[in-house]
């Protein structure tokens, strides 16, 4: 069992840039492979990014890309998602996920995560 919680979310004008932090219980995160995910409001969580255990294989949901950053510390138990050039299309609640050691490796499918966070909530104005 892991216990994750997100933090860094805010408020940020069309442009701006936060990170995303996601801070993992237990002392097998670098077995895990990780994902970020978003749910605006009335409408589905989907995917935004992915990292494989060792950081080594990552992607990205084609809107982000160029703009967000995945990573993680693997010595902190920490994942992160940079975020630059925000726009309002990026509003929404932030979810980080992990994948159970063994299931596979880095994945955009909602469906294959085991573990999720809370949120936290980012709001791009004009």
């Amino acid at each position: 069992q892991v216990q994750l919680i997100e933090s860094g979310g805010g408020s940020v004008q069309a442009g701006g840039s936060l990170r995303l932090s996601c801070a993992a219980s237990g002392h097998t995160f670098s077995s895990y492979a990780m994902g970020w995910f978003r749910q605006a409001p009335g409408k589905e969580r989907e995917f935004v990014a992915t990292i494989d255990w060792s950081g080594s294989t990552r992607f990205y949901v084609d809107s982000v890309k160029g703009r967000f950053t995945i990573s993680r510390d693997n010595a902190k138990n920490t994942m992160y998602l940079q975020m630059n050039s925000l726009n309002l299309e990026d509003t929404g609640v932030y979810h980080c996920a992990a994948r159970r050691p063994g299931a596979g490796s880095a994945s955009d499918a909602r469906g294959s995560y085991d573990y999720w966070g809370q949120g936290t909530q980012v709001t791009v104005s004009s």
